[in-house]
């Protein structure tokens, strides 16, 4: 469930945390360095995470307590897995459900023989544009706060790798998607690009991490677990 002794702080500690549904990843570090800050009776308590993930997402986001977030940058650049709900037929500005939808398209003609025949195409290294509204740096200002002041917003490309890609449900106009992929990709992106790629719109509906490096989403602790786990 963890890598290391959860009483080896200051020796490093990996924790796989199931991210909760609209907790950012930052509240995750400052709960869990609250909690290990009681647990320790420290308040100088080294905790860091490896692998941003959007409020909307759940599933495994790895903190590293200790000398564990000096390999934070390492497991960070580690191959990731989702499970991606897009929503066919509908876009929104930030390719998710944080804002609400723009434009709708029809998604009618789409078979799952055309989802087939179109996922190769997304297999391999690519470029990917990101999000205007992600935390993507131009100029030192991160996007999303120049899109939410009304600015004009150029993303550069980004090269990105995806390693597989499968349907896991197919139900028009809801598609679930299994992607393994780099570090850097963004789902959402992908669930604009599939939507185009298929004569139509799509935006993301859910996300799920379920694997991180070697850490899967069956290892990964609640939140309320690692409050009992500091409590022994």
């Amino acid at each position: 469930m963890l890598q290391g002794n959860i009483d080896d702080y200051p020796g490093g500690i990996v924790l796989p945390i199931d991210k909760p549904y609209r907790w950012t990843s930052a509240d995750v570090v400052r709960k869990v360095k609250f909690i290990a800050q009681k647990h320790f009776h420290k308040r100088n308590i080294k905790v860091g995470h490896a692998g941003t993930l959007d409020p909307l997402a759940t599933g495994i986001l790895l903190v590293c307590l200790g000398k564990a977030t000096k390999q934070a940058e390492a497991l960070q650049a580690e191959q990731k897995e989702y499970i991606a709900s897009i929503e066919l037929g509908a876009t929104t500005p930030c390719f998710d459900l944080e804002k609400e939808i723009d434009k709708r398209y029809p998604y009618e003609h789409i078979t799952r023989e055309m989802v087939e025949e179109m996922i190769p195409r997304f297999i391999g290294e690519q470029d990917q544009i990101p999000p205007i509204f992600s935390a993507k740096l131009i100029d030192g200002t991160r996007a999303y706060e120049m899109a939410r002041a009304g600015e004009e917003v150029q993303m550069k490309p980004a090269r990105i790798t995806i390693y597989e890609l499968e349907i896991v449900e197919f139900e028009l106009p809801r598609l679930v998607l299994r992607v393994k992929c780099s570090k850097g990709t963004y789902i959402r992106s992908l669930a604009r690009d599939v939507g185009m790629a298929l004569g139509s719109g799509g935006h993301l509906t859910g996300l799920q991490r379920s694997r991180s490096g070697g850490f899967s989403i069956d290892q990964a602790l609640k939140m309320e677990d690692m409050e009992l786990i500091m409590k022994k």
